[in-house]
């Protein structure tokens, strides 16, 4: 489903990491760990076109996306600090990929409130974004990545900030449906508990650097 083959990025004259690989078949949720600064992040971003990288490829289910754009991948992502659009409300921030399908208003809020129910956010649509809690925010950020149905989930630490029982719950929460939706997910993050529920299995981000 997934295949990174070789992947080098650099910014500037520093190398963030040099050949990469790394391979996830379909409906696999895998964690991907390293300390800080290490490069797990820039990986998700490289898979979803926000990073070009310098050398190497990127091939998702036997199509070679290396430079295709982002939003032709089919990929959701979830970003550590949520990047939530503050003047959209909850429905339409969940709507927004697909509003840049063309897909009317209507529609739009129908598909919104049906993954706000999935998320655990039902009579959510109409809140404004400064009035969600922090984990409220997360799950709208989870729903937006889910609601253009991508192939591929990629998680950015997305828990990060929450009190012990939130992120406890919410871990529990995202776990039951993704298993429920049999989706392909990456997951970085330092946390290894995290990795332990969500995932199938994790890797190091050492490991997937070759020598």
């Amino acid at each position: 489903m997934i295949n990174v083959v070789d992947l080098t990025v650099r910014r500037g004259d520093r190398v963030v990491f040099h050949r990469a690989r790394l391979h996830v078949e379909r409906g696999e949720r895998i964690a991907v760990h390293g300390p800080s600064g290490c490069g797990k992040t820039t990986l998700l971003h490289a898979i979803a076109g926000l990073v070009i990288a310098d050398t190497g490829q990127i091939v998702l289910d036997g199509v070679d996306v290396t430079t295709t754009a982002t939003h032709r991948r089919g990929i959701g992502l979830v970003f550590q600090d949520d990047r939530l659009f503050p003047h959209f409300d909850v429905a339409d921030n969940v709507a927004y990929s697909l509003r840049m399908r063309g897909m009317s208003r209507n529609e739009r809020r129908r598909h919104a409130n049906d993954w706000l129910e999935r998320v655990g956010l039902g009579g959510f649509a109409q809140r404004s974004i400064d009035s969600l809690s922090g984990g409220e925010a997360k799950r709208v950020a989870l729903a937006r990545a889910l609601a253009a149905q991508p192939s591929v989930v990629l998680l950015d630490e997305p828990l990060t900030g929450l009190d012990e029982t939130l992120h406890d719950q919410l871990l529990a929460d995202v776990r039951d449906l993704f298993a429920q939706l049999g989706t392909t997910v990456v997951l970085v993050t330092h946390d290894r508990t995290e990795g332990a529920v969500l995932a199938d299995r994790a890797v190091e981000f050492s490991e997937l650097l070759q020598d």
